[in-house]
């Protein structure tokens, strides 16, 4: 367990790096950004990624056995204190209409959900999950051994039969997982119909720059 106070700083990092690199992005324009990406570093940017773990240094090796160790002493260590792209989907989240919402009522307050919260969310001692931290995972709601008791919902409406109540209405996780689904297979239909999933880069090309991917620069 991490101090509380602690805990609180380390969150930072990774927001930082986030924005760190939505700097880099927001700041280059359009032509900049298809200049790169048709660089000879940037074609074959994947290689040399392959490259780096194919021939990994000695520094590269104790960052990992560092990374690896912190997440045995510290649950989910990358996720929570390092990694941008946690910190752009707990923004996305916060932002969504839809979060995990606990019914006071058929709660029986085990603590399970908050024992299993991955960000270790108070979550049995919250009505609805509000925080960054949070990622929609489900892990709370899977382990909840109370029917309806934690549900992922969007906002409650104002039950028609019950003066003064309000009603969830309750998603699926099955549903959830197919809208995902479809979106996900929406966005790479809709880049192959519009010839942008593929690259238009010659293979000969590409396989010229391959054997000299680690001398590139950017």
């Amino acid at each position: 367990m991490v101090l509380r106070w602690l805990d609180l700083g380390l969150r930072t990092l990774k927001y930082i790096l986030l924005r760190f690199f939505l700097y880099i992005v927001f700041t280059m324009s359009v032509a900049d950004l298809g200049d790169f990406i048709a660089s000879p570093f940037g074609i074959v940017a994947d290689v040399k990624m392959l490259n780096f773990f194919r021939e990994i240094g000695t520094l590269g090796i104790a960052v990992l056995i560092t990374l690896v160790a912190l997440s045995v002493v510290i649950q989910n260590f990358w996720c929570r204190y390092l990694c941008p792209y946690g910190a752009l989907m707990g923004l996305v989240s916060a932002l969504s209409p839809v979060k995990i919402r606990r019914d006071e009522q058929a709660c029986i307050d085990c603590g399970k959900c908050s024992k299993a919260c991955p960000a270790q969310l108070p979550v049995d001692r919250l009505i609805r999950i509000r925080s960054v931290e949070c990622t929609g995972c489900m892990e709370c709601v899977a382990v909840c051994p109370a029917e309806n008791a934690l549900q992922l919902s969007l906002p409650p409406r104002k039950a028609e039969s019950t003066v003064g109540r309000w009603r969830w209405r309750a998603l699926r996780p099955e549903v959830v997982a197919a809208v995902l689904a479809l979106i996900f297979l929406g966005f790479v239909g809709a880049a192959r119909v519009s010839g942008h999933w593929q690259t238009n880069v010659p293979r000969e090309v590409y396989m010229q720059l391959v054997p000299n991917a680690d001398v590139l620069d950017h």
